[in-house]
């Protein structure tokens, strides 16, 4: 692992793979570390001959923690109501500005981004705000920030704030219980529990998860920029996801011109090693299409 002094934080970051292999940057979402990416599916990346850099976001995992205090989770309640409750001391932008740093960092001019939830804001966000940085753009069950769509499912959000750990020796039994909530039918809880306890073991700071859900709240709508997205495009969605509803995959793909939106039958919120070989697939094939253009390609995926 290593540190990159980038935006006046420190962000740790690993790369795989060959060093002269295309760059590919993953970015994870909502209190996930960069060990949430697993190994297994980044070889699969490096073998299609990506160099594979995993990152931890800003206010997680070993990159600097902001210092300002957390929302309380009555504050993030109220903001994932209405916007004009939504204060936080940065933004889906900032992040995004922190992942083009980390490239530059790299002197990576360039790079195929792929991002997971929270990580596919951040990616569609990079794309808009540093488009010569970005080679292609995958955003994995995320959406655009409109708030319309990919929104929680009422009876998920009811669940939610009851798994929030109060003491430290609940954290891992209450981060399998949120994956087993989140995932689709291939739900692991012997892999949900390994990933629990690295996480755990690695950095353990709520803080910082409170933090980045109140940065999401308060992060603009990017449809209108997302209309301007050039790159090739590639939104998955899982039909059965109950955090981000696929929704939000339909109105991503919907505001970027040429994108292709493949949606599994067998995906919740999660990345079901079942589906490693498809998702791959498809990234590889977007990182190696042309300029994108025409109307919204959609596959329904089998």
């Amino acid at each position: 692992m290593t540190a990159a002094p980038v935006n006046g934080l420190t962000i740790e970051y690993d790369v795989h793979g060959d060093p002269d292999g295309e760059p590919l940057l993953l970015i994870m979402g909502l209190g996930a570390q960069l060990i949430a990416w697993p190994l297994e599916f980044v070889e699969l990346l490096t073998a299609e001959g990506f160099r594979v850099i995993r990152f931890d976001n800003r206010d997680i995992g070993l990159s600097t923690m902001a210092g300002s205090p957390p929302p309380t989770t009555r504050q993030i309640l109220l903001a994932t109501a209405a916007a004009r409750f939504a204060h936080s001391p940065y933004t889906i932008g900032d992040m995004a500005d922190d992942a083009a740093a980390l490239l530059g960092h790299l002197d990576i001019d360039a790079a195929h981004v792929v991002g997971a939830s929270m990580g596919g804001m951040i990616a569609q966000s990079m794309t808009i705000r540093h488009p010569a940085r970005v080679r292609s753009l995958t955003s994995i069950m995320s959406n655009t920030g409109d708030r319309k769509n990919g929104k929680p499912r009422k009876t998920l959000l009811r669940k939610l704030p009851t798994l929030i750990a109060k003491r430290p020796e609940q954290a891992v039994d209450n981060g399998v219980e949120v994956f087993r909530l989140i995932s689709g039918p291939h739900f692991d809880p012997s892999a949900a529990r390994e990933l629990a306890e690295a996480g755990f073991q690695r950095s353990h700071d709520p803080a910082g998860v409170a933090r980045q859900t109140m940065a999401i709240a308060a992060s603009p709508d990017r449809t209108w920029d997302l209309r301007r997205v050039r790159v090739p495009t590639l939104v998955v969605h899982g039909l059965v996801d109950p955090l981000v509803q696929p929704s939000g995959g339909l109105a991503t793909a919907k505001a970027i011109p040429g994108a292709k939106l493949v949606m599994y039958p067998d995906m919740g919120h999660d990345l079901p090693r079942t589906r490693w070989d498809d998702i791959v697939a498809e990234i590889t094939a977007t990182a190696h299409r042309g300029g994108a253009g025409g109307a919204v390609g959609v596959r329904a995926a089998v």
